[in-house]
């Protein structure tokens, strides 16, 4: 080798090591965080997409309003929405599976030298022909080509079931989520309620205490008690005003719980309607009518069977995958080589195939198909008893909850006869103003245990519902626009007290 050869090829390798360096360098990743500026870009696309496309607030909230904004408009139940639209989207492709399979291909070849070829005589070794051609250098071919497995068509066929199983799975969740949210609206409405009647009350006194603490401090002041006295009635005062304060804080909270539940912007204000009684809600159907309902209704449960029906198909598509398999195909080709006698022309074959090995396989793989369905089958027995357990505690603390209600509202009745006779006596000058101030919060405190057992009594009702699966939309509404959602709600509010009464008080 010459000393210029040597030369050149030392340089191509050089070349050849930077351009590998280079790729290499290319496929390098370095984190790319998003910047400040980045972040804040998106945050008016963000607001717009969370809060843009609703119907703004015109009045009073009520229950089956909130309900209907809850399910239209909460990001949570949108995001179950958007996954039963991708499982359909799946089924659809595994639909596609079963179709035959149809190939188009085109192709360009070209050579630097001819592909020239001889032949070798095998006794002698000699060459018997000469170096001859049969393909030019360069060559342009086309095929397209159909087949179709009937085993793969099979297994498709199993998947595809399994997938539309699979989507009346989410379409179950999708429902409980529905229970869910709709019995989360519920609790937080009637908490809203509660905040909404006592704010007024609770701004009334602190505004009265905070007027006798004040004439107290003078009190105290000018030495017109003794000082023991004055400090009590101050301590008295001050109690007040703390709990007060407390409570006036936690019921703040409330309407901002409703407003997130349906995706209302945080900071709006808003009333919520106030129902005219507190109706107690009261049990029409037997405890075994009300066992067999949930064991058919309830979402968990049918999800169970068809996980149980998945398992059974699973068992067969692995049977099917044992069986022989058998392609059909079909094609048109073409090539532009012109040593060929014939440039385009048509074939067609059948091929079978079995792999011998899978019969040894059979056996365990049928037991462990069969073992699947055991377990699928003991988990939805095991998901009955506790969907009969929850019906069972869900029936007493409804039970409950209306004794404790009707303990509450007697209760709260006495409270405020006391403070109207502890009113007129301050009134009339008979009594200080301290006796009708302790009156007026024992009162507050009292109608806000009633609230607050009201709403229990009402969640524990929406619970009855919800373990006995009945679904808060009927199944068909005359659209989903807001107006119409509250209706269908309000039909399906109807549609509950089939199964349990309201009694009106």
């Amino acid at each position: 080798m010459t000393q210029q050869q040597a030369g050149n090829g030392a340089g191509r390798y050089r070349v050849l090591a930077a351009l590998i360096t280079l790729a290499l360098s290319g496929c390098a990743v370095t984190p790319t965080p998003f910047s400040l500026q980045d972040r804040q870009a998106t945050l008016a696309t963000d607001r717009q997409t969370m809060f843009g496309s609703q119907e703004a607030l015109t009045g009073p909230v009520t229950l089956q309003e909130a309900m209907a904004r809850a399910l239209k408009y909460n990001l949570d139940y949108r995001v179950k929405l958007m996954e039963e639209a991708m499982a359909q989207r799946q089924l659809d492709l595994s639909s596609l599976d079963m179709l035959p399979r149809l190939a188009a291909a085109a192709g360009y070849t070209s050579r630097s030298k001819e592909n020239a070829s001889s032949s070798q005589n095998v006794s002698t070794g000699t060459q018997s022909l000469v170096p001859s051609v049969s393909s030019e250098k360069t060559s342009h071919t086309a095929d397209l080509n159909l087949s179709w497995n009937a085993l793969d068509f099979g297994v498709s066929y199993f998947s595809a079931k399994q997938q539309s199983d699979r989507l009346l799975i989410l379409q179950q969740r999708k429902r409980k989520v529905a229970m869910q949210l709709v019995q989360q609206v519920r609790e937080a409405w009637w908490q809203a309620v509660g905040a909404q009647q006592l704010e007024d009350r609770i701004d009334a006194l602190l505004a009265e205490a905070n007027k006798a603490l004040e004439d107290a401090r003078q009190v105290e002041k000018q030495k017109l008690r003794s000082p023991l006295e004055a400090l009590t009635y101050r301590r008295q005062l001050l109690d007040v005003i703390r709990q007060m304060g407390a409570i006036r804080n936690a019921l703040s909270q409330a309407k901002p719980r409703l407003a997130a539940i349906m995706n209302v912007q945080p900071g709006m204000p808003f009333k919520v309607a106030v129902p005219s009684d507190m109706p107690t809600p009261a049990l029409t159907l037997k405890l075994d009518e009300m066992e067999e309902m949930a064991l058919v209704n309830r979402p968990e449960v049918t999800e169970a069977r068809y996980n149980e029906r998945i398992g059974a198909l699973e068992t067969r598509k692995a049977l099917a995958k044992l069986l022989p398999g058998l392609e059909f195909s079909i094609g048109q080709h073409y090539d532009s080589n012109k040593f060929l006698v014939n440039n385009a022309w048509s074939d067609a074959g059948l091929r079978v195939s079995w792999n011998l090995l899978n019969l040894f396989s059979a056996g365990p793989i049928t037991k462990a198909a069969d073992a699947q369905l055991d377990v699928a089958r003991a988990q939805r027995m095991a998901l009955n008893m506790a969907v009969l357990t929850q019906v069972n505690v869900a029936y007493l603390d409804l039970q409950g909850r209306a004794r404790q209600f009707a303990m509450e509202k007697e209760l709260n009745d006495v409270e405020l006869q006391i403070y109207a006779q502890n009113r007129n006596a301050t009134n009339s000058g008979a009594q200080g103003r301290l006796p009708a101030i302790l009156a007026d919060a024992n009162a507050v405190l009292s109608s806000l245990r009633l609230y607050q057992s009201y709403g229990e009594l009402q969640n524990a009702y929406g619970q009855m519902g919800a373990s006995l699966g009945l679904d808060p939309l009927p199944d068909s509404t005359n659209g989903y626009d807001l107006p119409a959602l509250t209706e269908a709600f309000k039909g399906a509010e109807n549609r509950w007290q089939g199964v349990v009464s309201v009694k009106k008080p």
